[in-house]
């Protein structure tokens, strides 16, 4: 479905693009307003756009301005979602109200999946999903990624889910939902920091040639109702035993502090980035161009 509501604008780029046919790559808003310092998160943003143009695909980054939701940002409007003081975090569940408020939001993996779709791109890159919480059996803390996922024809790219969720949960999660996951070149799923989470998934492709392949059948088989995962892991992971102290004792932090539901992902996000000394910042922007590259690729080996 291609959406011409007046509260939808897709850039010029973007038009001519789905017009066209051309291959186009969702991008993510949040972790240009939320995940990434200033003046950091502008710069790597550029990057990104630019990459996705550097492997024959065009950007289309997604966020809500001033009401508007936008499917592809021009460099002003980047400048705004990177620097303004009012840009809150947007989900699925909140698009509306943020659309009616007429207020400013960075789109989640969740809302950006759903907004990709409504203007009729199917490739989208990310960080690392959202998925089950630690201690979920008692808090019932779930991303809205998951069940956004389940309902949605998008091939997302990603380096798995962030280290910080319970991992094996959240695959527990996945494979309910009849979300297919494929690891990009490898069998061991991904922890977005670590290149290994210590779970291993049953499918691999080593080219963006068989992600295309496998889009097809899912659409001539009539299994393309949900998502189609495919798990990129980061090149330089973080140290393991460093990795694994940090996040021991951030989650220690957060219920100290009571921290929780959907506040914990950004405080242990942050609470990485300080005690790595910048060493998970370098990561998370490896991940983001990394998978931003490889979307690219998947969306222009699927014109072919």
């Amino acid at each position: 479905m291609v959406a011409t509501d007046s509260v939808i604008h897709s850039s010029h780029e973007v038009r001519e693009a789905l017009a066209l046919g051309k291959p186009i790559v969702a991008l993510e808003s949040t972790i240009i307003s939320h995940g990434l310092p200033r003046p950091q998160n502008l710069q790597v943003a550029r990057e990104v756009e630019a990459i996705v143009r550097q492997h024959g695909a065009v950007p289309a980054t997604i966020a809500v301005i001033d009401g508007l939701v936008h499917i592809g940002l021009s460099d002003t409007e980047l400048d705004e979602i990177a620097n303004r003081d009012d840009i809150a975090k947007a989900s699925s569940r909140d698009l509306a109200i943020v659309v009616a408020r007429r207020a400013s939001a960075a789109t989640t993996v969740a809302a950006t999946a759903h907004l990709a779709v409504q203007a009729g791109i199917s490739v989208f890159a990310t960080g690392g999903l959202g998925g089950v919480h630690r201690g979920a059996n008692e808090s019932f803390d779930e991303s809205a990624d998951l069940t956004a996922l389940s309902n949605l024809d998008i091939t997302v790219v990603c380096a798995g889910v962030k280290s910080i969720l319970d991992v094996g949960a959240t695959l527990e999660r996945l494979e309910t939902l009849a979300i297919a996951v494929v690891g990009y070149r490898t069998t061991n799923f991904p922890g977005f920091y670590l290149t290994d989470s210590g779970f291993t998934i049953e499918h691999q492709v080593d080219d963006p040639s068989e992600v295309s392949a496998i889009q097809s059948a899912r659409s001539r088989l009539g299994t393309n109702r949900s998502a189609l995962i495919i798990a990129n892991p980061v090149v330089h992971e973080m140290d393991r035993a460093r990795h694994d102290e940090i996040l021991t004792s951030g989650l220690a932090l957060a219920k100290a502090q009571g921290i929780s539901g959907k506040a914990v992902t950004p405080f242990l996000l942050e609470h990485f980035h300080i005690a790595s000394h910048g060493e998970s910042l370098r990561v998370n922007i490896d991940i983001i161009k990394s998978n931003s590259a490889l979307a690219a690729d998947i969306a222009v080996a699927g014109k072919k």
